[in-house]
């Protein structure tokens, strides 16, 4: 398993199982993970990024589901067997438009924070907040028991790449200050460490963390993390004109890096694109997406493009967002029903097909594998001389478009 990230473009993508989505734990199909590993595995996609249910592996703050070890177990042999690396997500968490969470996180709305996402939990969507576990002593001690027992329950295991802290954990509650972030992630990332074998840990955050202070730097998040991650999508960004430009990509993902000053993995990137199986959304239905759906050979371009650029950047590597297109089956539960867009991010499609996408991705690797991928530009960084990196959250909603003109600018004169 390569663990050299910095000599090693990595490519993989993070996965759902398309007949399951985010129920796969209380239903885990062994054949149907095989099946999905197996094609991501020939599309040439080493790594994959899975999440870890929080209500599912922790009902209750002093219990860490025997169950839900046992089937992360038996995905960790099934990766290995297919020659794939996993990084595990936990305390997931924001997915998707929703926040997935257990009820002993969540508390009266009147006391405790709320933020803009729906909260789903024990099979309800509720109107409650969400206790701020940045600063609460007991859902700290109890995510100290999740790192603890899954690190403990993968320890040594050889499919096992790294692991997340959270998938843009802002969109669920924010650190009430930058010494509590602090603190934080030096406690979680220490469990794993202790009992993980010294595993690398990393934390999923994305654009809205540069876009605002959400008391969690890049700068904070390096102190612990062994590398960095970001997510982008030019199409939910406002100070992006056009939804489609590929350019936000790698900018964002040479902002991370300037500030927190250690490697970045471009851990989500990708776009939905219009479903080549039945059923076909109508008009109306159309008009409740919250972006465009693209032509399958547009989304493959798009794909080619970004793989070039990330890997022209410096990251150190991509991972698609995501597998598959998700059965219609699933399409009238959330997060599905409320976000028809999720849909259809998949590079396959529900039946298992491979778009053209899968094609793009397989050809980068085969270049990668050949010693003809793309050479680093040791200068891709230029257009931030002079810029200073502990000014920028003075001001971010001011200083990231800003940037992004800069490096736009830049480019264009190459």
């Amino acid at each position: 398993m390569v663990r050299d990230e910095q000599r090693h473009f990595v490519l993989g993508a993070n996965y759902w199982p398309a007949t399951r989505a985010m129920y796969w734990w209380q239903d885990f199909d062994a054949a149907e993970v095989s099946a999905d590993l197996s094609r991501m595995a020939a599309g040439g996609m080493s790594h994959v990024r899975v999440f870890l249910l929080w209500e599912e592996f922790q009902p209750a703050p002093d219990i860490v589901s025997p169950a839900a070890l046992r089937c992360l177990v038996r995905l960790a042999d099934i990766a290995a067997e297919h020659g794939v690396s996993i990084m595990p997500t936990l305390f997931c968490g924001h997915m998707s438009g929703i926040n997935w969470l257990p009820g002993w996180v969540l508390g009266p709305a009147r006391e405790y924070v709320r933020f803009r996402f729906p909260v789903w939990s024990g099979g309800h969507q509720l109107t409650a907040g969400i206790r701020n576990w940045y600063a609460d002593r007991e859902i700290i001690r109890a995510q100290q028991l999740q790192c603890r027992e899954v690190a403990r329950a993968l320890a040594g295991h050889p499919a096992i790449w790294a692991y997340d802290l959270g998938n843009e954990s802002s969109n669920c509650v924010l650190p009430p200050d930058r010494n509590a972030a602090r603190s934080w992630l030096e406690i979680m990332v220490g469990e794993i460490k202790q009992y993980g074998g010294d595993c690398p840990v990393t934390l999923g955050m994305h654009a809205e963390d540069l876009e605002n202070d959400r008391h969690l730097w890049p700068q904070d998040a390096a102190l612990w993390c062994d590398w960095l991650c970001m997510h982008g999508y030019p199409f939910y960004l406002a100070w992006v004109d056009d939804p489609g430009d590929v350019r936000v990509l790698p900018f964002l993902g040479l902002l991370t890096r300037w500030l927190g000053g250690k490697p970045v993995l471009f851990e989500e990137f990708g776009a939905p694109s219009r479903p080549m199986l039945p059923p076909y959304p109508d008009e109306s239905e159309l008009l409740r997406y919250k972006c465009r759906l693209w032509d399958e050979a547009k989304v493959a371009t798009y794909y080619q493009q970004a793989l070039e650029l990330l890997c022209r950047a410096g990251m150190t590597g991509a991972m698609a967002w995501s597998y598959g297109d998700y059965h219609p089956s699933l399409w009238d539960r959330p997060p599905l029903r409320e976000n028809p867009h999720e849909r259809h991010f998949g590079l396959f499609r529900h039946d298992g097909s491979p778009k053209p996408a899968v094609q793009a991705i397989s050809e980068f690797a085969g270049r990668l594998a050949a010693g003809l991928g793309p050479a680093v530009d040791q200068l891709a960084t230029g257009w931030l001389r002079g810029e200073d990196p502990e000014r920028y959250y003075q001001s971010p909603q001011t200083e990231l478009p800003r940037l992004y003109r800069k490096y736009c600018d830049v480019r264009s004169e190459k």
